[in-house]
């Protein structure tokens, strides 16, 4: 990041006035697509894009040098399952049967990775029709398990990425997916965790995505406030069931080629149809652009939660601790951890800036180029979400011991650092 696009960010966030970035965008007619390396900045993509959080498509030319594209696919663009079978054959995958419908998704089973390919290939022969259903390999952990050198390159433009940074800071858990899978699996209509950042490229294979600008998602809900599972479903046109409809636009559509990558904005919800045998990468991230849209998603789950066992609340020991507890096991972060993800993440910021380094350069990593202009706004935007934080009241009630530095002296070291970087 240079000093122009962080002047330029910051002056976007002041804008705001305190509302979320996920719900200030302007209506779209189709999604850009971007075509050249060699002529798309970071700058380019931080300001039309990422600040105002809208899709975009980047063209297969971004990932051709991935090795995963080159080894995981036949010459005549198939999935190469001799390949997949001889490198990870035996690994344990989680596969979710998209014709059976759980609450608003699809349960799930474990397998080793072989006896889903054997199922992939009676599923192809049989016309794809199976008496077990239709099964989708989602959720694969595979960076995180195997060392996975060449699979791919992380682009620059999501390299401001601090849910992986925070997970890899802790090596307990990284938010980088593989999805595969035949003709006709799919993925309900949802938003991405904690309201991240995501991105999406497909090895092989192609994707349908129907995209809803935040907001849009409220009128799609149904007469007992639930969202819908499928929004291609007849049922979203009887009235009685969806009253709101009508005030629903259609959505974005998207038809994502072999190659291409997708960037799916904060808060989006989607919902995504592959229309052809198909593996991609997915990557949830988040930065301190969509941060205070976490932040939002996190107290509305505490809400959610409390009002679950508002009946408790006069009865129940250490009431508030419980639906802490709760929300993590539900949600997979609480306001604790959601304070020490903070911690984290400023404490190697002011680091970067006291030493003068990039975010890439931390303890050896590979040099992302976005500098100490990028340090000094990921500073700022912490800064203005620990304040609010910090004066949450459910997050007094948090156990103080467990804080080290405590939050409001975190505060005061991150409001010095912004003063200080002001010139910078």
């Amino acid at each position: 990041m240079d000093r122009e696009t962080r002047v330029f960010a910051e002056s976007h966030f002041r804008g705001l006035e305190g509302r979320l970035p996920s719900r200030v965008c302007p209506k779209l007619d189709r999604v850009d697509f971007i075509e050249k390396p060699d002529s798309f900045s970071y700058a380019d993509f931080f300001k039309g894009y990422l600040l105002p959080n809208l899709p975009c498509v980047f063209s297969s030319a971004f990932t051709e040098d991935w090795g995963s594209r080159r080894l995981w696919v036949t010459p005549s663009g198939k999935p190469n399952f001799d390949y997949l079978l001889q490198n990870y054959g035996d690994v344990v995958v989680p596969v979710a049967n998209c014709g059976v419908q759980e609450y608003n998704s699809n349960p799930k089973e474990h397998m080793p990775l072989r006896d889903y390919i054997s199922y992939w290939k009676e599923y192809i022969q049989a016309n794809y029709s199976s008496s077990r259903g239709c099964l989708y390999l989602k959720d694969w952990h595979l960076c995180r398990d195997f060392l996975a050198e060449g699979v791919f390159t992380l682009p620059i433009y999501f390299s401001s990425d601090w849910l992986n940074e925070y997970w890899d800071a802790l090596d307990v858990d990284d938010y980088c997916f593989v999805y595969m899978g035949p003709t006709g699996t799919w993925s309900p209509f949802h938003a991405d965790v904690f309201r991240s950042f995501s991105w999406s490229v497909n090895i092989c294979g192609r994707k349908k995505w129907f995209f809803f600008p935040p907001g849009q998602e409220e009128a799609l809900r149904d007469c007992h406030g639930g969202l819908p599972y499928d929004v291609t479903s007849p049922t979203l046109l009887d009235s009685r069931l969806h009253p709101m409809r009508d005030r629903c636009g259609p959505p974005l559509e998207v038809t994502q080629e072999a190659g291409e990558m997708v960037f799916v904005p904060s808060g989006w919800h989607h919902q995504v149809h592959n229309l052809e045998d198909t593996i991609s990468i997915n990557h949830n991230w988040v930065n301190g652009c969509n941060l205070a849209n976490m932040w939002h998603f996190l107290q509305q789950e505490l809400s959610a939660v409390q009002q679950e066992v508002i009946e408790w609340r006069d009865t129940m020991p250490d009431w508030h601790h419980h639906c802490q507890v709760i929300m993590k096991s539900c949600s997979g972060i609480n306001f604790e951890e959601f304070y020490h993800f903070l911690k984290i993440i400023a404490e190697r910021r002011l680091l970067l800036l006291a030493k003068g380094m990039s975010p890439g350069q931390v303890e050896g990593g590979e040099d992302t180029g976005l500098g100490p202009q990028q340090a000094a706004f990921d500073i700022g935007r912490i800064a203005e979400v620990l304040e609010s934080v910090v004066a949450h009241p459910d997050f007094q009630r948090v156990d103080p011991s467990t804080f080290s530095p405590r939050p409001e002296v975190l505060l005061r070291q991150l409001e010095e650092a912004v003063a200080a970087t002001t010139s910078l």
